[in-house]
């Protein structure tokens, strides 16, 4: 049976954990802090949860330097149902802020707002996506799923990455040619929110930098542009300016933690512009459910209902580790070592081209997703890489079961010896694949 050293371990997610973290992670999970009871065991109503619960907020906006105009929740659903989570709370804010405006215009008249309001969301309304890879494209199709009853062309796709690059993701198309919709508040279409992912998991994707287009300096304030981003994959990689987002959310299972936890990072104003329940009713649009309604979750200290404080904590630990680690250059280290870990590899897969071929452009090559196919994706070959990998303990490389390939992925925990090692048998199974090709 191997040691846990002997492994090096490059799954997609779950994703590997720091040792030290895991190695207090048992110890609180039988007894924590001394309490005689586990951290799985504890009231999510206790004032121990309720410290580890601000103690890993601490800790995040630290590292991110979140603004105060936002708070931290903890969501059940993982990034998938943050897909819903976005839809139904971000379209409430839009009917809102028309609400309020046709109120305060139309003298209070209830018929007169819900009919203009009504009429402004079956003309108005847009969602935009910018679809660069399968996750983006999931996000966008639960959308359109979610308003087909009002309406089937309120989802943008202001960008299909596809488009450009003969049929599969690999690429992200230059700003100028992406189609946002309009943003001219309360004047004809306007768009809800622009939703991007801001690292592809699945076709290794990433946004090298926040889209200058959808920055709010270059807009009038009355146009500032609502932009959601996930960043479950690349979440305290790098630096993150997020008074550019009006959301960030992120699953915990890659960067972070473990399964169990959501994070989501929300502009207060987001959360404090609520409509009646009953006016959403009154228009066909659905309400949020309470367990991924932002402003309920927020009200309730993220403790509506039951936590997995245990998974919470990890999280903050996590956290912690990143603070030690790094000390005052924070995210700027972490970042320093992932391009480092990430150049590793892409040097070698670049000075093999015969033997291994990187799926996305140059450009927007993930740091944390590395994809490639081997000898052009001969199945054979990519067997043989696979079988190599294993023998040497180097786990976790198959690629996403709907692209195939090999994927290599980088998160923060990998250390560098794993990212050696396995750079050895990048080399080692090309210079035996061209020896074998002569």
């Amino acid at each position: 049976m191997p040691s846990r050293e002997e492994v090096a371990y490059f799954g997609a997610g779950p994703a590997p954990l720091p040792t030290p973290v895991l190695e207090q992670g048992a110890k609180a999970f039988l007894n924590y802090d001394s309490t005689g009871l586990s951290l799985a065991e504890i009231s999510h109503r206790s004032s121990t949860a309720t410290k580890i619960l601000a103690d890993t907020r601490t800790s995040l906006t630290t590292l991110l330097d979140i603004p105060s105009n936002y708070d931290i929740l903890f969501m059940h659903g993982g990034g998938s149902g943050e897909f819903s989570a976005v839809v139904f709370n971000m379209v409430a804010v839009w009917v809102e802020k028309r609400r309020r405006r046709a109120e305060s215009e139309l003298n209070g008249d209830s018929d007169k707002i819900l009919e203009r309001v009504r009429q402004e969301v079956r003309q108005d309304l847009r969602l935009d996506y910018l679809v660069t890879g399968s996750w983006s494209l999931k996000a966008s199709q639960e959308a359109a799923a979610l308003l087909e009853p009002i309406g089937k062309d309120l989802v943008n796709v202001a960008l299909d990455a596809r488009n450009d690059n003969g049929g599969k993701f690999g690429s992200i198309p230059p700003e100028e040619s992406w189609k946002l919709s309009p943003r001219r508040s309360g004047q004809g279409i306007e768009s809800a929110f622009v939703y991007y992912c801001d690292n592809e998991t699945v076709d290794g994707v990433e946004f090298p930098s926040f889209p200058s287009i959808l920055n709010p300096s270059l807009q009038d304030e009355h146009e500032e542009p609502l932009v959601v981003a996930d960043m479950s994959s690349n979440f305290l990689s790098r630096r993150v300016d997020v008074s550019k987002h009006a959301v960030i959310f992120g699953g915990a299972q890659k960067n972070i933690g473990i399964t169990d936890v959501t994070l989501a990072i929300v502009r207060k104003d987001i959360l404090s512009t609520v409509p009646p329940p009953s006016f959403l009713h009154a228009l066909g649009i659905w309400s949020p459910p309470t367990i991924l309604n932002w402003p309920v979750v927020a009200k309730n200290n993220s403790l509506y209902n039951t936590m997995p404080i245990f998974s919470i904590w990890i999280a903050g630990e996590v956290m912690r580790s990143l603070l030690t680690i790094h000390g005052d250059s924070k995210l700027v280290g972490q970042e320093e070592l992932s391009n480092a870990k990430a150049k590793i590899i892409y040097d070698i897969l670049d000075a093999n081209p015969s033997t291994y071929q990187v799926v996305p452009h140059t450009s927007v090559r993930s740091r944390m997703n590395i994809c490639f196919r081997v000898c052009k994706g001969d199945a054979a070959s990519e067997k043989s890489f696979l079988d190599g990998a294993e023998s040497r303990m180097l786990q976790g490389l198959k690629g996403h079961r709907s692209v195939g390939g090999i994927r290599i992925s980088n998160y923060n925990a990998v250390l560098m010896a794993n990212v050696e090692k396995l750079a050895e048998y990048l080399k080692e199974f090309a210079k035996d694949h061209q020896e074998t090709a002569k």
